[in-house]
């Protein structure tokens, strides 16, 4: 792929995700369906995924964004669930489909079907997450996907790994893989354990927000190049760093935070879209690998494999909900209840993503001079697994959401706990302020202290604005009001600084140091909505 190519595809799937934005259509989606229409336009070139890019460089970046955004105290609350699933399941999910293709596939061997069953056992990060948000689930289904997300993908590349080894007849034994698997597990968690308590000291201590974002780029590589150089795994140790991280942010100083959000934001924007698009792209080189095999019965396989990963998912998930509740009273009385509806969204919401893709390209054709038996049928079962959870499962889910009522957030109690929050920090804020003007050393002029209060209680208020009635005339809370018409006065000053620099009155140098502070102030006057 050279740099024309890249940025193509770059601004191209940029562009695709920008119009799913727009449209009820989760991007991922949508990426994939013109990522597949556009394989076959003519003057469209051939991208291959390279397991060598995926898997270190663009792998840990994504996970890492998803790590720093959940909540360590919510998977914490949640891990009994999230364990079964990100462990449990990938294992069961490896043996289980294995042994269903071996049985469906004629002539496949034992081993290749394991290596098919871990590559296309493990929901994929990006699509989950990426689901989850667009349909606003309840916060614990979210949780329970997202953690399931942030730790399978190391399960089922160390499933994989063995699965390999037998497959090209390294002899490798049952209790010589459960070592291998514990090793990676532990080494990976022991590596991420190792470098986050430097890596948050040097965050806290660097005092340039420039570096400091520096080093928040490069966190997610090195922590799965250190890792990996030791035989542990990457993703955990990219996982345990970017959880510990996300749950000290607020040790960081503003700027850094606002600065590493925006970033980060760009860089998950641009990866994200990039690898959905690069899974409808593969099409082309998925099919003309099929070789021998004629395509009425890859797509038999094609779809046995689908079916047998979908009904796999829910035999495990139902079973894993509601079998511990029976056993343990502990965890009836720890555990809010649960429904069969809460089970049925978490089995539908299994879709496959790149990290699948990037595994089975990664399949060497020959090793130690040993032919990888059914390389090419393998990796088209992975490449149709994949197309067809996310497009099956993706545009079902919404709808089936809707259908069966489950109790979304419940915003207005979000928002009041908002609200009580905020006016418990400003009373402790104004309480501090008080103290420092007690102090002659901090004596300000009455305007600037009552400046101070004003901007404390605009804090307090704004959020119990919310909570009450709208401007019958614009629909506007009193706060929507407020930050509307502070915009209006700060693109008035703005115009005002530009006028002045055509005029010669002012130079770049300082309409650049005006308008950087117009720019904090609308920041601080307007909060920009999620999503």
């Amino acid at each position: 792929m050279d740099a024309l190519q890249l940025v193509a595809l770059v601004a191209a799937s940029a562009a695709v995700a920008g119009v799913a934005r727009r449209t009820p259509v989760p991007a991922p989606l949508l990426l994939v369906a013109v990522g597949l229409a556009a394989a076959y336009v003519p003057g469209v070139p051939d991208y291959t995924l390279d397991p060598h890019i995926v898997l270190p460089l663009i792998l840990p970046p994504l996970l890492y964004t998803a790590a720093v955004e959940s909540s360590y105290l919510d998977l914490r609350a949640n891990i009994r669930p999230v364990a079964l699933l990100s462990v449990g399941y990938v294992l069961f999910a490896t043996v289980a489909v294995g042994w269903l293709a071996y049985e469906l596939v004629p002539d496949l061997p034992l081993t290749a079907a394991l290596v098919l069953g871990a590559v296309v056992a493990p929901p994929d990060a990006v699509a989950a997450t990426a689901i989850a948000r667009k349909l606003g689930l309840p916060n614990r289904i979210t949780t329970i996907l997202q953690g399931e997300s942030l730790v399978n993908d190391a399960t089922a590349i160390t499933a994989y790994k063995v699965a390999l080894a037998a497959a090209v007849g390294e002899g490798i034994s049952w209790a010589g893989g459960i070592r291998e698997f514990a090793l990676a597990a532990l080494g990976g968690i022991g590596v991420g354990l190792v470098l986050m308590v430097p890596i948050h000291w040097l965050r806290r201590h660097l005092r340039e927000a420039l570096l400091q974002n520096t080093l928040s780029l490069l966190i997610p590589f090195v922590a799965y190049a250190a890792a990996e150089e030791v035989g542990a795994s990457g993703v955990l140790a990219v996982v345990v760093v970017g959880v510990f991280l996300g749950h000290k942010n607020w040790q960081v100083d503003f700027a850094t935070r606002l600065q590493e959000e925006a970033v980060w934001r760009m860089v998950a924007f641009v990866l994200e879209s990039a690898v959905f698009a690069l899974i409808g792209l593969q099409l082309p080189y998925v099919v003309r690998s099929l070789g021998t095999y004629g395509m009425g019965d890859a797509a038999l396989y094609a779809a046995g494999v689908f079916l047998a990963v979908v009904v796999v998912r829910f035999v495990w998930v139902y079973p894993a909900t509601f079998l511990p509740r029976w056993i343990s009273e502990r965890i009836r009385e720890r555990e809010p209840e649960v429904d069969w509806r809460a089970p049925l969204v978490v089995g539908w919401a299994g879709m496959r993503g790149v990290v699948s893709l990037a595994i089975a390209f990664s399949i060497p054709v020959v090793t130690d001079d040993v032919p990888f038996p059914a390389r090419n049928l393998v990796l088209f079962l992975t490449f149709t697994t994949v197309i067809g959870t996310l497009v099956v499962q993706g545009l079902t889910l919404p709808p089936l959401i809707r259908l069966l009522k489950l109790p979304g957030r419940d915003r207005y109690q979000e928002t009041l706990a908002e609200a009580q929050a905020q006016s418990e920090a400003s009373r402790a804020a104004e309480e501090r302020l008080d103290e420092l003007l007690a102090d002659e050393r901090n004596a300000l002029p009455q305007p600037l202290a009552e400046r101070l209060r004003t901007v404390m209680e605009r804090r307090r208020n704004a959020v119990w604005e919310r909570l009450g009635a709208v401007n019958e005339l614009t629909g506007e809370t009193a706060d929507d009001t407020y930050r509307r018409l502070a915009r209006e006065m700060i693109d008035a000053e703005r115009e005002v600084f530009v006028q002045l620099r055509d005029a010669r009155r002012i130079d770049d140098e300082m309409m650049r140091t005006l308008l950087r502070r117009l720019d904090l102030e609308e920041a601080a006057a307007y909060r920009e909505e999620s999503g």
